[in-house]
C-alpha cells in the first residue's frame, strides 16, 4: 500500500504541479473569449430550456432535463460537502474563490464539450443515443486509438476510483452520526447500487430526474438558514475568501505565497473533482439526449457547473466558514462540514447531513456509471464484459467504504487528471467545429427563432463532418435525412 501511495502521489506532483491548473484555467478564459462569453450570454436562455424539456415527444433518447439531471448527479456528490471541507482546511477560506473561478471560466469548456458530444452522438441499440469525448475524438479527430485512451481512464476514474470515494464519504458520515460499521454500509450500498446499474442507462436517468431536485434542495435550505441566520457575519466571510485567496492574511514572502499556492492548487482540484467542467464526464450524458440543435445541450450542462459550485459549494462553505469552530480544529473532509452544521443548528444537523452525503453520493455513483457503462460500450459491445465492469464497480463501492480517506481522494485526482488532460486537448484541436456550431445557433437566434432547430446544410464544413445518420437536414429532433 505504501509503494501504492507513493506511486499516485508522483503522477499527482507532475499533473497538478501547474500543468492542470494552467490548462483547466487557460482552457475555460480562452473558451470564455472565443464563444464572446457565452455563459453569461446564455445564462436565462438555458434554464428556459432546461424548464421546458421535461419531454420532448420524440421517443428517443432521453429529454435534456434528464440529461442535466444525470449530469448534476455526478456533479453534486462528495466534493460539494467532504470534497469543499478539504479545501478549506488544506487551502484556507481562500480555496473557496478559485473553485469559484474555476467554475465561472469552466462553463465555457463545459458549452463547447457538451456541443461536441451532441454533433458526434451515435444511435444505440436503443432508439436512444450515446456519446463523448471518446466518441468525439475518434469521430471528430479520427484518432481512435486516442479515444479509447480517453475511455480507459473515463471508466477508471468514474467507474471505478470515483465509486470509491463517494462510498468512503457515505460510510465516514454514517459512522460519524450513527455508529454504523463502514462494513456494514458498504454492503448496503452494492444491494442497493445493483438492480440501479444493470437496469442501464434509461433506469439510471429517471432515477436521477426524481432524486437530484429533491435533494439538492433540502440541503440548499438548511444552507440557507444557516445564512440568513449569520447574515452579519457574511460580508466578512465573503471578504475573508478574497484576502485568503491573494494570500493577504498570511505572513510576509514566502508563507504568503506557500498560502497563495495552496489555496490555488486546492481551489482547482476540488472545484474540477466537484463540477467536471472539462474533464470530459458530463458529455457523456449530454450526448444521450434528444435536441433540436447540439448548442442547445451545451448550454444546458454549463448551467450543471454553474449550480454545482457556485450554489451548492459556495453553501458548503458557508455552512463552514460561518461556524464558530476554530480554525485549527482537528477535523477534514465530511466530519468537518457536520461539525459545523452542528454547531448552527444542533445535534440533528450531523444525521441530516448523513442523509444528505447518502442522496448526494449515491446518486453520484449512478450517475458515475451511467457515464462509464457508455465507454465500455465504446470499447466492446460484448455483454459479458459490460457485466464483469458492474461487478467491478460493486467492488470498489465495497473498497471505497473500507479504505483510508487519504488513499481514495489520491487516486481520485490522479484519474481525473489523466482524463482531463486528454479532453482538453481534444477540444481544443476541435473547437473550431464547436465554434462554428454556436454561430449558427447565434445566427437562428437572431433571426427570431426562439428554439433553433440545426440544419446541417447551412454550413457546409459542418454538413461535411457531422454523422448524417443524427443530424438530418432540419426537419426536428435529430431527424434522418
Amino acid at each position: 500500500m505504501n509503494a501504492l501511495n507513493a506511486t499516485i502521489d508522483a503522477g499527482n506532483n507532475l499533473l497538478w504541479g501547474w500543468l492542470l491548473i494552467y490548462l483547466l484555467i487557460g482552457t475555460g478564459l480562452y473558451f470564455t473569449v472565443r464563444t464572446g462569453a457565452a455563459q453569461f450570454r446564455y445564462f436565462g436562455q438555458a434554464w428556459r430550456t432546461i424548464l421546458g424539456s421535461r419531454s420532448d415527444g420524440s421517443g428517443r433518447g432521453i429529454t435534456s432535463f434528464q440529461a442535466f439531471a444525470t449530469g448534476l448527479a455526478s456533479r453534486v456528490g462528495t466534493g460539494n460537502i467532504a470534497g469543499v471541507a478539504i479545501a478549506i482546511s488544506l487551502g484556507g477560506p481562500g480555496a473557496v474563490f478559485w473553485m469559484w473561478v474555476t467554475a465561472l471560466v469552466g462553463m465555457s469548456s463545459a458549452l463547447i464539450e457538451a456541443t461536441l458530444a451532441q454533433a458526434f452522438k451515435v444511435r444505440d441499440g436503443e432508439r436512444g443515443f450515446r456519446g463523448g469525448p471518446a466518441y468525439y475524438i475518434r469521430q471528430g479527430l479520427g484518432q481512435g486509438w486516442m479515444g479509447q485512451l480517453f475511455a480507459v481512464f473515463l471508466i477508471l476514474a468514474f467507474g471505478l476510483v470515483f465509486n470509491a470515494v463517494q462510498s468512503n464519504s457515505i460510510a465516514a458520515s454514517m459512522q460519524q452520526a450513527f455508529g454504523l460499521s463502514p462494513a456494514a454500509v458498504g454492503v448496503a450500498l452494492v444491494l442497493l447500487t445493483a438492480p440501479i446499474i444493470f437496469g442501464g442507462i434509461r433506469r439510471v436517468a429517471r432515477v436521477a430526474e426524481l432524486v437530484v431536485p429533491f435533494m439538492a434542495l433540502a440541503y440548499l435550505l438548511v444552507a440557507l438558514y444557516v445564512v440568513f441566520t449569520h447574515l452579519g457575519q457574511v460580508p466578512d466571510m465573503l471578504l475573508g475568501i478574497v484576502r485568503s485567496a491573494f494570500g493577504l492574511e498570511s505572513a510576509v514572502g514566502g508563507a504568503a505565497g506557500f498560502a497563495v499556492q495552496q489555496a490555488l492548487m486546492m481551489g482547482v482540484k476540488r472545484g474540477l473533482f466537484s463540477n467536471e467542467a472539462g474533464m470530459g464526464s458530463a458529455p457523456n450524458a449530454a450526448a444521450a439526449a434528444s435536441v433540436n440543435h447540439p448548442v442547445q445541450q451545451g448550454l444546458v450542462q454549463m448551467v450543471g457547473v454553474f449550480v454545482d459550485t457556485i450554489i451548492v459549494c459556495t453553501c458548503t462553505a458557508a455552512i463552514i466558514l460561518l461556524s464558530p469552530l476554530p480554525r485549527d480544529a482537528d477535523l477534514s473532509g465530511v466530519q468537518l462540514t457536520q461539525a459545523a452544521l452542528e454547531s448552527h443548528v444542533g445535534g440533528w444537523g450531523g444525521a441530516f447531513l448523513a442523509g444528505a452525503i447518502f442522496l448526494f453520493a449515491f446518486t453520484s455513483i449512478i450517475g458515475n456509471y451511467a457515464y462509464a457503462e457508455g465507454n465500455v460500450q465504446f470499447l466492446t459491445r460484448h455483454r459479458w464484459v459490460l457485466n464483469v465492469f458492474r461487478a467491478l464497480l460493486l467492488g470498489m463501492v465495497l473498497f471505497g467504504a473500507l479504505a483510508e480517506v487519504p488513499t481514495v481522494w489520491n487516486m481520485a485526482d490522479l484519474s481525473m487528471g489523466l482524463m482531463a488532460v486528454t479532453n482538453i486537448v481534444a477540444l481544443l484541436l476541435l473547437s473550431p467545429l464547436a465554434l462554428r456550431l454556436l454561430r449558427d445557433y447565434d445566427r437562428a437566434r437572431r433571426d427570431g427563432q426562439a428554439d433553433p432547430i440545426f440544419d446541417r446544410r447551412a454550413d457546409p464544413e459542418l454538413d461535411r463532418r457531422l454523422p448524417r445518420e443524427v443530424w438530418g437536414a432540419g426537419e426536428g429532433v435529430n431527424a434522418t435525412d
